[in-house]
């Protein structure tokens, strides 16, 4: 599980993608948090705690926490 996420950080998922990507990066928190493929380029809205449970790690950190 991770913490400490933000908007622009690139995570790794547990399972990958259809198109094979297993990072993504987010851009947008809340009670839902959207993610873009980085690979690909789709766009999901998944529930918050779905996130957690999924998300492996950090791979890189956005411009907006510095």
């Amino acid at each position: 599980m991770i913490d400490g996420f933000d908007i622009g950080d690139a995570v790794e998922m547990k399972k990958p993608h259809a198109c094979g990507g297993s990072t993504w990066q987010i851009t947008r928190t809340g009670a839902d948090i959207k993610l873009k493929c980085c690979q690909c380029g789709r766009v999901v809205m998944m529930d918050r705690l779905d996130f957690l449970k999924r998300a492996k790690r950090i791979v890189a950190r956005g411009g907006e926490n510095e």
